[in-house]
């Protein structure tokens, strides 16, 4: 292979549609708590001063759900006084009705990726896993330096050779900031406190760019800068663009929603045949169909970095994993309010989410 660059980006909690994520997943897990068989899909719409939550619920909780998202809000950083608008219905009893079995059944139709390499520890992809770990620590220099605020992106350009991470081509890091640091301070805290703990010093050289707030001044942020809606991050949320993304988002869904459960599982299965040396490089695609408890079709994708064929592979994940709806609910114990750990900087690569523990595979 000749030599490819490939980028990933990521946000800050600040970012306004992870701002909409977090009251989401805040939501769903103040639900979980009281009620561990609630279903919920309820989102949020952030502007300016003004919120809106919406969607469905079908809960015995006790939710108070604007006090929820202003003291999101405020956790996160912003202390503005937020409007907030409730349109919550119940579930639609035919969905209800649907997913609400013995055996628990598919809360919607759809396809799902699981993806998992060994290009780093935590067997996610290089650039989407650097550019998370940037906007974990300007998250937290800014927790520490009133200079900056609570809105943040990265990106980070790699560069391969046959098939290899060798460089760090380009880094790109945007924040809001105060208007009292200058342009020039706000580049050396930003190249010092934050890139250069981050990206280790082999993958640098000469030739390594470095983008500091490349468009200038970033006071005006957050909602106030930006809308945001739940569910905007599909690619920072998954594996950075490369794998293919499913048909649905993550937050504001309760485990019977697929899109989020068995997405978890997928990457739980494809994270656990790299583990095990099966595999360098694994994608696995699952589909479901509403009120169906098992998946319609599994299909695998090894890239030619596999110990076995793909169809042997198949017969040995078919082996080890259940696919059931009420079987992914149950081996990951996805019923504790455990949703809102997962929001920012990827739902995947982190070592306390149960969908990243190690399970030894038998072949």
């Amino acid at each position: 292979m000749s030599k490819v660059f490939f980028t990933s980006e990521s946000v800050t909690s600040g970012h306004p549609d992870k701002v909409c994520d977090s009251i989401a997943d805040h939501i769903l897990d103040a639900a979980l708590a009281q009620d561990p068989d609630s279903h919920m899909a309820v989102e949020a719409t952030i502007k300016d001063d003004f919120v809106l939550i919406y969607g469905e619920a079908n809960t015995k909780a006790d939710l108070d759900y604007a006090a929820i998202a202003r003291k999101v809000i405020r956790d996160i950083g912003y202390d503005e006084k937020y409007n907030v608008l409730l349109k919550i219905s119940r579930q639609s009893a035919e969905i209800n009705d649907a997913v609400d079995q013995d055996s628990v059944a598919a809360g919607d139709q759809g396809i799902m990726f699981g993806y998992a390499c060994s290009e780093t520890d935590n067997y996610m992809p290089f650039a989407i896993d650097c550019a998370h770990k940037l906007a974990a620590r300007l998250e937290e220099v800014r927790r520490k330096d009133p200079r900056l605020k609570p809105d943040g992106k990265t990106q980070v350009t790699a560069e391969y050779d046959d098939d290899k991470v060798v460089r760090v081509d380009t880094v790109v890091v945007s924040t809001q900031h105060t208007a009292e640091i200058s342009q020039e301070e706000l580049h050396d805290l930003i190249l010092n406190e934050v890139i250069l703990p981050v990206i280790d010093p082999a993958y640098i050289d000469a030739d390594t760019k470095f983008l500091i707030n490349p468009s200038g001044s970033f006071i005006v942020g957050g909602s106030f800068g930006d809308s945001g809606t739940t569910g905007r991050k599909i690619v920072v949320d998954s594996y950075g663009g490369y794998a293919p993304i499913g048909g649905g988002c993550f937050s504001s869904k309760d485990p019977t929603k697929v899109d989020r459960s068995a997405a978890y599982y997928a990457r739980y299965v494809c994270r656990n045949l790299v583990a095990n040396g099966l595999c360098g490089k694994c994608l696995l695609q699952l589909s479901y169909a509403i009120g169906r408890k098992e998946p319609l079709s599994l299909h695998i994708e090894t890239y030619g970095t596999g110990r076995f064929s793909d169809d042997e592979l198949l017969r040995i994940i078919e082996q080890n994993f259940d696919f059931r709806v009420s079987n992914i609910i149950r081996e990951l114990d996805l019923r504790k309010p455990i949703y809102h750990k997962a929001v920012n900087y990827g739902h995947f690569g982190k070592p306390d989410l149960p969908w990243e523990q190690f399970k030894k595979i038998e072949y």
